[in-house]
C-alpha cells in the first residue's frame, strides 16, 4: 500500500513539474545595444533572426472595443467564400458566441470549409448545444490539448492565439475573446477596454500558416492549396511580419522579439499589457533603455481586473523601473485587456501576447509586427487618449505602500513564472 501511494505522489509530482515548468531555456544575458529600429540591421534581426520575413504591402485597421471589433469580424465571416479559419482561447455561450456560432454555421451550410480551433480550457464556458449545433451545420471544430490521459504533461499549455483567416486575404488579430466582457465600448466594469486588428495583403499569409500549425498539432490534418493560400496580392503600403511562439518550438522567441525591440530603442518604448509581470532580463533590458534616455510608459490594469494574483506580482517588480524613471499607468474605469508595444514610433507589435511569463514561457501566442510610422502614430494616440483613464503610480507611493500589501506582493511574485 505504502508503495502505490509513493508512486502515486511521484507522478503527480513529475506532472505538476512537467506543467509547471517553463520548458526552454529563456535569455539570461542583457542583449547588447548595436543600432536603432530604423537601421536596416535591426530589420535583418527581426526577419532573419527571429522569424518569418518582413513583407511589403499590406493594410492593418485598428479596431476599440467590442462595439466595432466584432461587427467586423462577422461582416469578414458572413462574406467568407472558400475558407474561414477561426483560433481563440476564450470563447464563451451568451449573444456574442451565439452571433459567431450562427455567422460560422450559415457559411458552413453554404459550402464554405470552416475550421473552428477552441482552446479546450478557455471554452469551458460555452455551451455543449452551441458546439454541437456548429458541427452539425458542417463546422469543423477541436479543441486545443483537450483534458485527456495523453495531454497530461502539456495541460498547462494553452493556446493563447487570437486568429481570424478568410478565404486567406482578410485576417484578424488582437487581444479580444469571444465573451460577453468584451461587447460594448468599456462602458463600465462588466465591459472590457481592448483593441483588435484588421488586416489584408501578403501578411495574411503567413497568419494563415500560424494558425494552420496548431491545427495540425490538434486534428493531425494538414490543410493546403489555393482556398486556403491563394495568389498573394497587395492592400496597402504598410511591412508587416507575423511572429509566433509555441513551447513546442521556439518557446523562447516572443520575449526574444520584445528584447531585440526594446534593445533598438532610442526615443520610445510604450507596453500596454493585461497583465504586466517582466522577469528580471526584461527589467534590465527596460532600465538600460532608460539609462540611454528612452522614455518608458506602461499601461496596465487597476483594481478592477480579473487576475488579482498577477496585479500583485506586477506591484511588486516595479521598484527598480520606478527608480530608473519608468512611468508606470494603471487603467481606472474597468479590465484593461489591451496587447501592444510601440517602439521610437515605428515598430508597433500587437496581437495575442502579454509581457509576463506565461505568454513568453507557456503559451501558444501570436503578434503582428507593423513597420509604419502612420500606423504607430495612431495607436500611440489611441495609448495617450488611454492614459488620460490612468492613474500614474509615482516611486514614492510605490514604497509607501501598506507593509501588508507588500507581504502579499512579494508573495505573488514567487508565482510570477507559473501565473
Amino acid at each position: 500500500m505504502l508503495i502505490a501511494l509513493g508512486v502515486v505522489l511521484a507522478l503527480l509530482a513529475a506532472l505538476i513539474y512537467v506543467n509547471l515548468g517553463t520548458g526552454e531555456q529563456g535569455v539570461t544575458h542583457e542583449i547588447e545595444h548595436l543600432y536603432p529600429v530604423d537601421d536596416p540591421q535591426f530589420f535583418r534581426a527581426m526577419g532573419m533572426l527571429l522569424g518569418p520575413d518582413i513583407v511589403k504591402g499590406n493594410r492593418v485597421d485598428a479596431l476599440h472595443n467590442g462595439d466595432n471589433i466584432f461587427p467586423a469580424m462577422l461582416e469578414a465571416i458572413r462574406g467568407a467564400r472558400e475558407t474561414v479559419l477561426f483560433e481563440t482561447f476564450i470563447y464563451w455561450s451568451g449573444e456574442i458566441g451565439d452571433q459567431f456560432a450562427d455567422a460560422l454555421s450559415e457559411r458552413a451550410r453554404a459550402g464554405v470549409k470552416v475550421h473552428v480551433l477552441l482552446d479546450w480550457l478557455g471554452s469551458l464556458k460555452v455551451d455543449d448545444r452551441l458546439v454541437d449545433e456548429m458541427k452539425e451545420a458542417g463546422v469543423e471544430v477541436w479543441h486545443f490539448h483537450p483534458l485527456r490521459w495523453y495531454n497530461l504533461g502539456r495541460i498547462n499549455n494553452r493556446t493563447h492565439r487570437k486568429l481570424l483567416i478568410v478565404d486567406g486575404r482578410i485576417g484578424f488579430t488582437g487581444g479580444v475573446g469571444i465573451a460577453p466582457p468584451w461587447t460594448g465600448d468599456a462602458q463600465d466594469e462588466d465591459h472590457w477596454r481592448d483593441s483588435h486588428f484588421r488586416v489584408e495583403g501578403p501578411v495574411v499569409a503567413q497568419m494563415q500558416s500560424v494558425m494552420l500549425s496548431n491545427w495540425s498539432k490538434a486534428t493531425g490534418r494538414i490543410l493546403h492549396g489555393e482556398d486556403y493560400f491563394p495568389e498573394p496580392r497587395e492592400a496597402g503600403r504598410q511591412a508587416a511580419q507575423m511572429f509566433h511562439s509555441s513551447p513546442s518550438g521556439g518557446g523562447e522567441s516572443m520575449q526574444l522579439m520584445y528584447l531585440i525591440a526594446i534593445t533598438a530603442a532610442v526615443k520610445t518604448i510604450d507596453i500596454s499589457s493585461a497583465y504586466f509581470v517582466p522577469d528580471e532580463t526584461a527589467r534590465i533590458a527596460l532600465v538600460s533603455a532608460l539609462k540611454r534616455g528612452v522614455r518608458v510608459r506602461v499601461i496596465t490594469p487597476g483594481r478592477k481586473t480579473d487576475q488579482q494574483t498577477v496585479r500583485h506580482a506586477s506591484r511588486a517588480l516595479w521598484g527598480d523601473l520606478l527608480e530608473a524613471g519608468a512611468e508606470l499607468h494603471v487603467y481606472q474605469p474597468t479590465m484593461y485587456h489591451c496587447k501592444l508595444v510601440i517602439v521610437d514610433g515605428l515598430l508597433s507589435s500587437v496581437g495575442s501576447t502579454n509581457f509576463d511569463p506565461r505568454s513568453f514561457y507557456l503559451n501558444d501566442e501570436a503578434n503582428l509586427n507593423v513597420y509604419d510610422r502612420e500606423f504607430a502614430g495612431e495607436l500611440t494616440r489611441v495609448f495617450e487618449n488611454d492614459l488620460t483613464r490612468c492613474k500614474r503610480v509615482t516611486l514614492q507611493e510605490w514604497q509607501s505602500r501598506p507593509t501588508s500589501e507588500k507581504i502579499r506582493e512579494r508573495a505573488a511574485a514567487l508565482l510570477a513564472p507559473i501565473l
